[in-house]
């Protein structure tokens, strides 16, 4: 059984509340079908319930007598939930006119009902840039003050490939942090290998990536990932992490051998963490087309509740994902 089909299992064995506030995006409805069909989550879209519908039927969908609707804008809950945004914001001199403009876009809205405990989680980014849902889920569900550090990550899982986790590797971060500090690097490290230990259930085992290995190269990336590296030994003393590794070295056991025998990885690495947000990127993208892999994510870490980002050229398949991700998050936290 692959690890979607193991994380299906796990979210239809409990599923939680999961808001998509873009629900007029054809794949957003066709994926909410599917999830529906499965049972792997409870719905919720917000908008005006006879133009979602009303879509709902030009597509031929079904299961939609199971989705909770909610006109966002003249729900009972948004002065609460305004009031909550703006005394959460306040210190950033918002006013409560301004929280409540805020509030009218679906997607804050749909933020605020996760922090409020009146969703589980939320997933966004089909038709809204990366940074929009960034800033939303950091303002609207805000940051977990033990991880400090927002980032996002994808689950790659690669086919007829034993490297990693039996194909499955975790990259970090794909699509938050421009050129993260070394106390950021050591963030991304930590709360990317529980995600992993989380989702997957196996030992994380983490590599620092760079164009050096031990050493045998120079520059300030080096530095910065060697730094990061003895950070995360200090903080996290019981997690298996070296830094910083050529890719090869990390993830190919007998190149491992050869470039650092001493590694205490063995080139068995399965989190990957990228100096900077440029190569992370590049390196998803790339092995998704190349090697043809399943990418999960992007998946948003270091906030206080589960949330997940879409690519805006996802595919139904992303979406369903996306909701499964973060339904089997949601029963981590209860």
């Amino acid at each position: 059984m692959d690890l979607f089909q193991q994380l299906k299992q796990r979210a239809q064995a409990n599923p939680k509340r999961i808001v998509l506030p873009e629900s007029t995006d054809d794949r957003v409805l066709r994926a909410v079908s599917s999830v529906l069909e499965a049972g792997i989550a409870k719905i919720i879209l917000l908008g005006k319930k006879e133009i979602i519908l009303s879509k709902a039927r030009e597509l031929k969908l079904k299961n939609f007598e199971k989705v909770q609707i909610i006109n966002h804008i003249r729900d009972n809950h948004f002065e609460t939930l305004a009031a909550s945004y703006y005394n959460s914001r306040k210190h950033k001199a918002i006013t409560k006119e301004q929280a409540e403009e805020e509030l009218q876009k679906p997607l804050y809205f749909a933020a605020l009902m996760v922090r409020e405990g009146l969703a589980d989680g939320f997933v966004a980014g089909a038709s809204i840039t990366s940074r929009e849902v960034a800033k939303a889920a950091i303002h609207g569900v805000g940051i977990d003050k033990s991880v400090q550090t927002v980032s996002s990550c994808f689950f790659m899982v690669v086919p007829d490939c034993n490297l990693g986790q039996k194909g499955i590797f975790v990259f970090a971060d794909c699509g938050i942090i421009p050129n993260p500090s070394v106390k950021q690097l050591a963030n991304i490290a930590i709360s990317t290998a529980h995600l992993f230990k989380q989702l997957v259930g196996a030992e994380p085992k983490v590599a620092m990536l760079s164009y050096s290995s031990h050493g045998s190269g120079a520059g300030g990336t080096v530095e910065k990932m060697k730094e990061a590296t003895s950070l995360v030994k200090q903080v996290s003393p019981g997690l298996i992490i070296d830094g910083e590794l050529q890719v090869d070295a990390a993830i190919i056991p007998h190149i491992a051998r050869i470039k650092v025998p001493d590694s205490k990885l063995g080139g068995d690495a399965n989190v990957l963490i990228f100096p900077s947000l440029a190569s992370g990127n590049i390196a998803y993208k790339l092995v998704q087309r190349l090697a043809r892999a399943r990418a999960i994510g992007p998946i948003l870490q270091g906030l206080t509740k589960p949330c997940s980002d879409l690519s805006r050229g996802c595919s139904v398949e992303d979406v369903v994902d996306a909701v499964v991700v973060n339904v089997v998050r949601a029963q981590g936290d209860s």
